[in-house]
């Protein structure tokens, strides 16, 4: 007997399941199994972090505060799980709070799916929190629903009280 792989269809694929799909990520976030998140990335992935004063800059040519690439994902993911990361050890609580979530068109066989993110971290006896709308483009790969790339855009208008940006939103 053979295992069949399920399939997803990004065209009949309703909003629980990707609802459920965002609440995993969250939850991989929060439980620091970073290695986890970043199985759910698709290859030729891309993370975007804008500058908060060019929400839609161009990492071509704006500055933007994360522009990762597979290899600089994971070079950051590995960074954050060793005692590298000064910021980040040990490693902060956090809580992912996930909501809004719309899902738009299918295009060149990647969904598009917007979601309103306020992320609390815990460290030091105190919290930080940020907030903002995550731009989604989810694919198919071996018959699994993967993140060909995020964009996470701040709503504030600067990093305080954060300070810094050393967690993955």
């Amino acid at each position: 007997m053979t295992a069949t792989v399920p399939t997803v269809d990004l065209h009949t694929l309703g909003r629980p399941a990707v609802e459920d799909f965002l609440y995993r990520e969250a939850a991989l976030l929060d439980e620091w199994d970073l290695d986890g998140w970043f199985a759910l990335f698709a290859e030729q992935l891309r993370y975007v972090v804008p500058c908060n004063d060019t929400p839609d800059g161009d990492p071509s040519q704006d500055l933007v505060l994360i522009d990762d690439n597979e290899l600089r994902l994971r070079l950051r993911v590995e960074r954050l799980n060793s005692r590298k990361a000064h910021r980040e050890y040990p490693h902060s609580r956090t809580n992912h709070q996930i909501y809004n979530v719309v899902l738009g068109p299918v295009e060149d066989e990647q969904l598009s799916v917007t979601a309103s993110f306020t992320v609390w971290r815990f460290r030091n006896g105190k919290s930080s929190y940020y907030v903002g709308r995550h731009h989604y483009r989810l694919v198919v790969e071996r018959g699994e629903l993967r993140i060909r790339s995020k964009r996470a855009v701040l709503d504030m208008t600067e990093l305080r009280p954060a300070g810094d940006l050393a967690i993955i939103l």
